[in-house]
């Protein structure tokens, strides 16, 4: 399942060259990766707190293809890559108001319990969506 997660390139994200910085990217991406987990898994990272899961990046991949900049309208498209015993692979797309690819991601999530500190499998509600 693919979701799409809508920004507005605000102020506090531009750098002194203008632009958005390539540091608000990852945050941008996570908040595309939280709109997936709501949407595609039916839980929020609240929710998942609740149930004593999570998930941790454990490698972020970016590629920055072209720059974002002060009240752009910004599209992140969150979708399930590859799915493993205990991690998943979610491909991101940035995209402008023009269509524009901005930027590609490939992040590598583990499950992860919180209180052990130590990977746990795919959670049903996630693995489903993988084919």
């Amino acid at each position: 399942m693919e979701v799409a997660y809508e920004r507005r390139v605000k102020e506090e994200d531009i750098d002194e060259l203008g632009h958005v910085n390539n540091a608000v990217y990852v945050k941008f991406l996570e908040y595309g990766r939280g709109e997936w987990y709501k949407q595609a898994a039916g839980m929020s990272f609240s929710d998942m707190k609740t149930l004593g899961i999570g998930t941790v990046v454990v490698r972020l991949d970016i590629t920055f293809r072209k720059e974002a900049l002060l009240g752009d309208v910004l599209t992140i498209y969150t979708k399930p890559q590859k799915l493993g015993t205990k991690s998943f692979v979610l491909k991101q797309e940035i995209y402008n108001q023009h269509g524009e690819l901005l930027t590609e991601a490939v992040v590598t999530n583990v499950m992860f319990d919180p209180e052990k500190r130590t990977s746990i499998p795919v959670i049903k509600a996630i693995a489903r969506n993988f084919t």
